[in-house]
């Protein structure tokens, strides 16, 4: 179950909906999935396969052949196999109940039940036995039982809010967004659905969470697919009464098994070492056997011979007196040698101690046990223990060795606030009265009243001067906020009469937030519109209708993203990104407001602040239909789709003008500088992943004591091509090592600790590098460390 009967490589997948002979000529796979190691008939040949990879219990196997020879061995093999099947017995009993637990949980998740459409009705259906093709209708916190093309919901727009956090770890709800060709079919609508005829070609099954190309047949009519139609297993329905989708993947076909992978058997570093330790006992073993078997050749030549009246050699045996005694007396005497060395192997064997992996094995099972029991691990507040999942892996905690940690939400509480911000060339963010003095900042600083604007969040903000050129209508302040609440992916919802914003990011839901607290309110938004009130000194609110043209979408190697809105017969560009990005694609017009904007960028960073640079331009409408048609062709292509669209952006994202920048703070977590310093002591070696400026990285660097002072200085590699990368790195490296000398010269030798370059890593410095070169070369050395060690 949950395999194809047929092993063919699959380039593209057509899905048709209510036509499953068309899709079982495709041979996919069920929703049937699989994460166990054994079945009843693999588990005995497969788990002592993987048992006698211990040198030890090879090692007494062949004891055992041996101790079934007569002529080799005076000890009876039952004392051999006794203690053998136990070791086998207790380990395969251990492995036997971790895989039945992984056989509950498949068996839980294969009988959950989903409503699927059948012979024209609705019918409860197991999961396992969900097909390609079904219609699937879900309900607010159901789990999604396959990967589904989203086809309606009942939210307006037809969007629908998912949590991934089965996926990627993230809590934060994300928005898909169902076609509006499809989005008509309303809830319980059977027979719409049940005539409903599309193909959907889309890419063969993949690992990639964060990307889906296809295309939906529809009415004659080629539609484009992203990864905003799509809802993955695994994912949690939120905030949503209902919604259907068409199962494109099912079972080991979707995206969630195809980043599970097989479980494989780990060996840790106290098996390998065990492994080590019997082999050199087994070489001495080896060594006193080989030298009693020689003494025993000597002994029978010289002496033994003799005594074969009283100690006859087998009959096999030449020379022996129990045959014709054919054959000369050496040659008897190294045929006895030989078998004396096999016994001396079996008399020998309590060297090897074979309980020591029943005693590992035990020490396992009490130890995981320690770990659920372990109070300083609870956590509190969910009610959460530890839990061990495996009792194969325990010792491996105490060896860690690197740690290779992202920075956003893991050292951070991934809360943000808006903080500063530069306008025109004018910083803002600094506490300041009306006039723009700077005032003292206390307990008793009085914070800006916006109650005025009933949308109003909870926003601190202490520049009064900022609220002024608002409502003096400030160009550059209207045209930045403007753009804040219109450059988003945000959705908006009234909830209890409050307006609450669901944004698939901190960032821009931070953003969206101090926009709405300005006057800048984004109320709605539909495919084709975004809806935005802008409140005026007096709290009078003027509603402006955007006419939403095309997103240009956010990823890492863009670094930005854009929209393109029309009102009033006017289309502008609106852009927002990372400043590297943005700043290489502006016109020459911002060249002055460039080099103010970047002074405040960089005072920003140094705080350790996020920043962003925003920028606009105004279309012609003959261009912007030009491009708008290369858009198309690039949306519906299914191969390099990405690559496409990402040369189409390149196109129209230049001559930009810029309007400022922001800058955002996301407060470390309690507790993170004095872990990093507890495991920094321990002699681990931490990475930390971000994305932010250099000056940003270093100041969270050292706030985070990732960084500290008695460090003697910070290395910057910021090379483009390997070999800029390997130079930097080398005289890091060269300059490393004179420091120590000069420290050596300081300080006693227990003072000193020792650096390893050939991980980038050194308990005296640190490394920061902005490129994908570094990185990559950087995590390169570091494997080719690892394996060599």
């Amino acid at each position: 179950m949950g395999k194809r009967k047929v092993s063919v490589l699959e380039t593209e997948r057509k899905v048709y909906s209510n036509d499953p002979p068309s899709n079982q000529v495709f041979n996919y796979a069920n929703n049937y999935i699989c994460t166990s190691k054994y079945t009843i008939l693999s588990f005995l040949p497969l788990n002592l396969f993987e048992q006698f990879q211990r040198i030890a219990n090879t090692y007494f196997l062949i004891l055992l052949i041996l101790q079934v020879i007569p002529w080799i061995s005076s000890l009876t093999w039952v004392t051999t196999v006794v203690p053998l099947v136990l070791v086998l017995a207790l380990t395969a009993l251990k492995d036997a109940y971790d895989d039945y637990q992984r056989h509950q949980s498949d068996n839980e998740v294969n009988n959950k039940e989903s409503m699927v459409l059948r012979d024209g009705e609705f019918q409860s259906e197991r999961w396992q036995n969900v097909i390609v093709g079904d219609i699937i209708r879900m309900k607010d916190d159901e789990f999604v039982a396959a990967d589904l093309l989203l086809l309606a919901t009942s939210e307006p727009n037809s969007l629908c809010y998912i949590e991934t956090a089965e996926l990627d770890g993230e809590t934060n709800l994300k928005v898909r967004q169902a076609l509006t060709e499809t989005a008509v079919i309303g809830e319980d609508d059977v027979p719409q659905l049940s005539r409903l005829q599309c193909e959907v070609i889309c890419e063969a099954p993949n690992n990639v969470l964060s990307k889906f190309e296809g295309t939906l047949k529809l009415n004659n009519d080629t539609l484009p697919l992203s990864n905003d139609q799509i809802l993955l297993r695994g994912c949690v329905l939120r905030n949503t009464k209902w919604c259907y989708g068409l199962v494109i993947f099912a079972g080991q076909d979707t995206k969630l098994m195809k980043n599970s992978g097989q479980a494989k058997f780990k060996r840790t570093q106290t098996d390998r070492l065990l492994n080590t330790l019997i082999i050199g006992i087994v070489v001495f073993l080896l060594l006193i056997t080989l030298a009693c078997a020689i003494a025993c050749g000597v002994w029978e030549t010289l002496t033994g011979d003799d005594f074969q009246v009283y100690l006859p050699w087998e009959s096999f045996v030449p020379h022996t007196i129990l045959g014709t005694k054919a054959g000369s007396k050496a040659a008897g005497s190294t045929v006895i040698s030989l078998l004396t060395f096999f016994s001396y192997l079996i008399l020998f064997n309590t060297l090897v101690p074979i309980s020591l992996y029943v005693s590992v094995e035990f020490l396992r099972q009490i130890q995981s046990l320690w770990i659920n029991w372990d109070a300083k691990m609870y956590y509190e507040p969910k009610d959460t223990a530890a839990k061990a999942r495996t009792t194969a892996l325990n010792e491996e905690l105490g060896q860690i060795e690197y740690i290779f940690s992202d920075k956003t939400g893991t050292l951070t509480q991934n809360i943000m606030t808006f903080n500063k911000c530069s306008i025109g060339g004018r910083s803002f963010g600094d506490p300041a009265d009306w006039e723009g003095n700077p005032i003292q900042l206390d307990d008793n600083t009085p914070k800006h009243d916006f109650s005025k604007n009933k949308w109003c969040d909870k926003l601190v903000w202490y520049d009064k001067m900022l609220v002024r050129c608002i409502e003096e209508g400030d160009d550059s302040c209207m045209q930045f906020f403007k753009l804040l609440s219109l450059c988003h992916t945000v959705m908006a919802e009234t909830k209890n009469g409050k307006l609450v914003y669901q944004a698939q990011s901190p960032d821009e839901e931070a953003l969206v937030g101090a926009a709405r607290n300005f006057g800048f309110v984004f109320k709605s938004r539909s495919p084709s519109t975004v809806t935005i009130d802008v409140v005026d000194k007096d709290g009078e609110i003027k509603e402006e209708v955007y006419k939403l043209l095309c997103i240009l979408d956010f990823n890492n190697v863009r670094k930005r993203m854009s929209v393109i809105v029309e009102k009033d017969g006017k289309i502008q560009l609106l852009c927002k990104g990372a400043d590297t990005t943005v700043n290489a694609r502006l016109s020459k017009d911002s060249a002055d407001l460039l080099t103010k904007t970047s002074v405040h960028l960089n005072e920003y960073a140094n705080e350790g602040l996020r920043t962003l640079a925003l920028a606009h331009k105004e279309l012609n409408r003959q261009v912007y239909e030009e491009w708008k048609e290369k858009h198309y062709q690039a949306s519906i292509s299914l191969t390099d789709r990405e690559q496409k669209l990402h040369d189409v952006y390149e196109l129209i994202e230049v001559e930009m003008t810029l309007i400022g920048a922001t800058a955002i703070e996301d407060k470390l977590q309690d507790g993170v500088p004095d872990a990093i310093a507890n495991l920094a002591n321990a002699g681990i070696k931490i990475w930390v992943l971000t994305g932010d400026k250099q000056e940003t990285a270093i100041n969270i660097g050292y706030s985070s004591k990732l960084l500290t002072s008695e460090m003697e200085e910070v290395f910057v590699i910021s090379g483009e091509t390997h070999e800029d990368v390997k130079q930097q790195l080398t005289d890091a490296r060269d300059q490393m090592k004179e420091l120590t000398k000069q420290f050596s010269m300081h300080t006693d030798g227990a003072a000193m600790e020792d650096t390893d370059m050939r991980s980038g890593v050194s308990f005296h410095s640190c490394l920061y590098g902005d490129s994908p070169m570094l990185l990559g070369y950087l995590f390169e050395q570091l494997l080719i460390t690892l394996i060599s060690k």
